[in-house]
């Protein structure tokens, strides 16, 4: 589950990860016995140290092969100020634009799914490489790039 957190110059709230050099929307994993948008809820409490609600759904992405479903929620915060953790180096904002090629392809697929007109939830099928993979193999800028060129 990650949220899509928008600042009022319509940019993207990105945390920078402590494990490798990759930038993605702060989240995590649903436990056992929580939904999806309370795990969100908790996990942007975890990783960023702000209390966030839940606007909308705005899209649900599946890997087949890894049987992992991905939840993106627009979400507004409602308290407490941003900052960094264990998990999290730096936390920043970034104009659609300027979005870092290093972050995790999933997660531009759910910002780019922010910006769509459509009137609800995208779902969609993702194929392919994971971020993990691509950045072991050099081509995780390529594939980003190409995305937020499209």
């Amino acid at each position: 589950v990650f949220p899509i957190i928008f600042d009022d110059q319509n940019r993207i709230l990105l945390a920078h990860r402590t494990d490798r050099d990759m930038w993605n929307l702060p989240g995590g994993r649903v436990e056992s016995h929580e939904s999806p948008w309370q795990a969100v809820v908790r996990e942007v409490k975890e990783e960023i140290d702000v209390a966030v609600t839940v606007l909308r759904l705005v899209s649900v992405h599946i890997r087949m092969e890894e049987n992992h479903l991905s939840f993106a929620f627009e979400c507004r915060i409602i308290s407490g100020e941003i900052q960094t953790s264990p998990e999290a180096d730096q936390v920043k904002y970034f104009a659609l634009s300027a979005i870092p090629l290093n972050t995790a392809l999933g997660h531009v697929l759910h910002i780019q799914d922010a910006f769509s007109p459509s009137l609800g939830p995208i779902l969609s099928i993702r194929e392919g490489k994971s971020s993990i993979e691509l950045q072991k193999d050099g081509t995780l800028e390529y594939e980003v790039k190409k995305i937020l060129e499209a």
